[in-house]
């Protein structure tokens, strides 16, 4: 993937109403977006898809709905008042900000990138002999970028460590890293950056200051012991929740990956003290699982254990996707150990205890966590999906290869003509699908046209009501990714499209 099919993506986004730049008409708001027609509803069958393979699909795991608005005490326990601050740093000449960190990243990444290629050109060059792992150990220019990586790695890890904003500056001076837009290396000094917004819950002259969540956890948190009292819930079991978190990010760019306002999808799940590093490795192969069964090749997925462990985990792994601008986070999986419930029972002077029968005793539950963004799921099926085909005889198609069950539309009904009856024999089987899939009814343009625009769109499969419709009680019924037409009765194309698009046979092969 390149920078030319990213370009394609936030093309293709607008123009077949996926996502559009929030207030546009006003010359639009920065890194906030707002998704149109198409886009709301893949968005819905991806939060779909995750809920029901973690609620529907687990005994003991349950869904609750946190408001936005907390208590702020709720952020001074949780440490974002204090500690939720990333390191900035601006370029003098282009006047853009950036977080210190992401800079060194990203510049380790080209180390990476260098690795990946000379990897797969000894993989072209010996073919079935090929034996990475001796030649990940051997090849000296796989060694040497290696070797830079670990270097960079470990000066990173370091800093940040001892929040050392000055080593920083001096690692990307080191470095030679120069601003992505103008190239210029005229750097200030690294500062703390808080990301919280900060409001008033009233008009009243002294009210506290509140803020707007930057992450939807802590609301499954302060909610433990209703859940698992009113649940009769029993260790180990799981909180999971969907909902909007709001971040002042330093820098908000590459589209839809990083917003001022995004959506998670989280599930902290409950475990006996001692018993949380099975239960990452549980949840860190099973939430790679949940990806892979989309049928994403498996190559653009990869593991990434983090640098540097936030203050309440002790352990972290990130699930990245190859996006067009290289490997990035969508999911992170992390032991929050008892931080988070230990620290709400010492602010609110309320026991968050859980009393186990079998040891019969008290204690504090740890945690484990798994944390998607919903608007990066939503960029890795464009940005794996988007696909140009040539046809041959001068012909291409553009399309959209989503799975068929997370697809804006399951299905389209287009009569050939709105005459000879065929409108209305396509109303009627349209309002008999509609009960049971979301379908999509057009009866302009030529056919080609229609099939053209449902293939942009993801639509898995079309149906066309011609004449011979009539008179046989059947359609020719199209499929997206083969093209492939046939004819059948109307009476079967529900078992048809059921087949084709059901989201309960994408959860059969995760149960």
């Amino acid at each position: 993937m390149s920078e030319e099919h990213f370009k394609h993506i936030l093309s293709h986004s607008k123009e077949y109403g996926f996502v559009f730049q929030s207030s546009e008409i006003y010359d639009g708001l920065a890194a906030v977006y707002d998704y149109g027609q198409n886009g709301v509803a893949l968005k819905n069958n991806i939060r779909e898809y995750w809920w029901k393979s973690m609620v529907q699909l687990h005994e003991n795991i349950v869904g609750i709905d946190a408001a936005i608005f907390m208590h702020p005490k709720t952020w001074k326990a949780s440490g974002h008042v204090d500690g939720f601050n990333d390191p900035m740093i601006d370029n003098k000449d282009s006047k853009k900000r950036y977080r210190a960190d992401v800079l060194i990243e990203e510049h380790i990444e080209k180390y990476v990138q260098k690795i990946e290629k000379e990897v797969a050109k000894g993989k072209k060059r010996f073919g079935e002999d090929f034996d990475e792992e001796q030649f990940r150990t051997t090849n000296p220019n796989v060694q040497r970028n290696a070797k830079k990586v670990k270097e960079i790695n470990s000066k990173l890890r370091e800093a940040m460590d001892d929040g050392d904003l000055d080593d920083l500056k001096e690692l990307i001076e080191e470095l030679g890293i120069a601003d992505p837009i103008s190239g210029s290396k005229n750097w200030t000094d690294v500062r703390q950056f808080n990301l919280m917004y900060s409001t008033q819950m009233s008009a009243t002259d002294g009210e506290n200051e509140i803020y707007l969540r930057p992450e939807t956890a802590q609301g499954i948190f302060v909610n433990y012991l209703n859940v698992q009292k009113t649940g009769r819930m029993k260790l180990p079991f799981g909180i999971a929740q969907t909902g909007k978190a709001f971040r002042n990010e330093i820098v908000a760019r590459q589209f839809i990956m990083r917003m001022k306002e995004f959506e998670q999808m989280e599930m902290q799940f409950f475990v006996q003290p001692g018993s949380e590093m099975e239960w990452f490795k549980y949840w860190k192969e099973e939430r790679m699982k949940w990806h892979k069964n989309l049928g994403i090749e498996e190559s653009k997925y990869r593991y990434h254990d983090h640098v540097k462990l936030a203050h309440y985990a002790n352990a972290a792994v990130d699930i990245e996707f190859q996006f067009p601008f290289g490997f990035k986070e969508v999911e992170g999986i992390h032991s929050r150990t008892d931080f988070d419930l230990s620290q709400h029972q010492e602010f609110s002077g309320k026991k968050l205890q859980y009393f186990d029968p079998e040891k019969n005793q008290n204690y504090v539950p740890y945690v484990v966590e798994t944390s998607i963004g919903l608007d990066r799921m939503f960029l890795v099926l464009m940005s794996n999906s988007l696909q140009h085909e040539d046809l041959g005889d001068g012909q291409s198609r553009t399309l959209l290869r989503l799975p068929a069950a997370l697809a804006p539309f399951q299905c389209a009904i287009l009569p050939l003509t709105k005459k000879d009856g065929l409108a209305e024999m396509g109303l009627k089987i349209f309002n008999e699908l509609k009960l049971d899939f979301n379908c999509y009814y057009e009866d302009k343009d030529s056919i080609g046209k229609r099939y053209r625009r449902q293939d942009a769109i993801g639509t898995p499969i079309c149906i066309t009501v011609d004449h011979d419709s009539l008179d046989n009680d059947d359609v020719t019924i199209r499929f997206r990714d083969s093209m492939e037409q046939k004819r059948v009765k109307i009476s079967e194309l529900s078992t048809i499209i059921a087949r084709e698009v059901s989201m309960k046979e994408l959860l059969r092969k995760l149960n």
